[in-house]
């Protein structure tokens, strides 16, 4: 979240950014409440300090005065608990106004409501590929070689859940390893990280885990939900913690299920494996100085270019609009890649800077050594690869006018074979 007195400095930008961001926050509200609040706030600590004045004369005054200063410093205790009701609900309406209001946006993110604002940076090393025949979309592919099962994932879970079967079990494997052996290599400490999360992590990494418009699954009686993302994982990893400034900037990457409801999602673009609600992901996490921020996210980037070039796949990176960020984004870049069934880019990554917003909230911060006092550290996140959406790109790219699907040359040596082809 934004720093309180920032938001009261600078109302009108912080205004003006919500409606950029199609965020409908009450900055007037907070900006009126966080007044009461420091009121009262000055009240309380006066009437705290005339209370230890009147309990430290007691024992000093003379017997016949005591009980009069005993009345008196009962009054004041009575006065200080009522301020300090008063207090308590001013802050609880006041701190779920502020996390409501999302971060900043960055100079050079487009302006526009949704994700139709989205601004085309540069595509991928691999040109489009021109088949031909016409070419299958994945729910196709996989049912001519019974390599997904849609119709047994929905009687046993439900809609959007799915079995993986044969080769393309090996490909989905194959594909985590070679992002892992890519990120290993650039220096970032894999991770395997819970499936579940406490609620007020994910409320500090920026996700709501009840209400209507929530994507999390929440579990019944608990403080609990399955996690979206490892980012929630990973960001939560340092609650709570100060790092040294020499330890920075820390990469990390986790490898995690995600469970999303996708409510409302519906339509051809949204089919087979596209919206799902379970999936697996290998996420990338930064901790920097917030000085080094912009050039992590950059980095975070290139990264997932480089894995897709590496894969073979058409793609084309886009800065993403202020309507489309998100709540802790303060920039965001989304790789889409080219999805021959459907004639058209889907979004497979996408890497946000979040500065120092779910920091913030989640009092994670460094020190620098010989210097007195913390500061808060820049997060930043990235998906290396989202394994539902990697795969469709890889086997409707790489398909062929046989029906089968090449294997791309950098996964040969984990599948085992370079093609996939339908039972002799």
């Amino acid at each position: 979240m934004l720093d309180r007195k920032f938001i009261v400095d600078n109302v009108e930008l912080v205004k003006q950014n919500c409606k950029n961001r199609n965020a409908p926050a009450d900055v007037d509200r907070f900006v009126a409440l966080e007044e009461q609040r420091r009121t009262l706030q000055s009240q309380l600590d006066e009437a705290n300090r005339k209370a230890n004045e009147t309990a430290r004369s007691i024992g000093k005054a003379p017997p016949e005065n005591r009980e009069v200063l005993k009345e008196e410093g009962r009054r004041i205790r009575d006065e200080a608990a009522q301020i300090q009701q008063k207090l308590d609900q001013i802050t609880s309406e006041s701190d779920t106004i502020v996390r409501t209001i999302p971060n900043l946006s960055h100079a050079a993110a487009p302006v526009g409501v949704d994700d139709k604002a989205n601004l085309e940076l540069f595509r991928g090393k691999t040109p489009i590929p021109q088949f031909d025949f016409k070419p299958l979309d994945h729910v196709e592919l996989a049912e001519k070689l019974d390599l997904i099962d849609f119709e047994g994932g929905a009687r046993v879970a439900g809609h959007g859940f799915y079995f993986l079967k044969n080769d393309v079990v090996l490909l989905d494997l194959a594909l985590q390893r070679y992002v892992l052996n890519v990120l290993l290599k650039e220096g970032f400490t894999p991770m395997t990280t819970p499936d579940l999360a406490r609620n007020d992590v994910l409320q500090g990494i920026g996700f709501i885990p009840r209400g209507p418009e929530t994507q999390i699954y929440s579990i019944e009686g608990s403080d609990l939900s399955l996690v979206a993302t490892a980012e929630i994982t990973l960001g939560g990893l340092f609650s709570g913690q100060t790092v040294d400034a020499e330890d920075l900037p820390l990469k990390l990457c986790g490898i995690s299920h995600c469970f999303r409801t996708e409510a409302g999602a519906a339509g051809r673009a949204s089919r087979g494996l596209y919206r799902v609600h379970q999936f697996t992901k290998i996420e990338m996490f930064a901790y920097t100085l917030p000085s080094e921020s912009d050039n992590m996210l950059e980095y975070l980037r290139d990264m997932e270019c480089r894995i897709f070039d590496g894969l073979g796949v058409p793609y084309r990176v886009v800065d993403t609009a202020t309507g489309d960020l998100g709540g802790p984004a303060y920039r965001k870049f989304d790789l889409e890649a080219w999805m021959p069934g459907r004639g058209d880019f889907g979004e497979v990554t996408s890497t946000s800077n979040c500065t120092d917003y779910q920091s913030r909230r989640l009092n994670i911060r460094y020190r620098v050594k010989g210097e007195k006092g913390t500061r808060l550290v820049h997060t930043l996140n990235g998906t290396a690869i989202a394994l539902s959406r990697g795969l469709i790109a890889v086997m409707e790219n790489y398909q062929q006018a046989d029906g089968s699907i090449v294997v791309p040359e950098v996964l040969r040596a984990w599948m085992g074979k370079d093609r996939i082809e339908g039972k002799k």
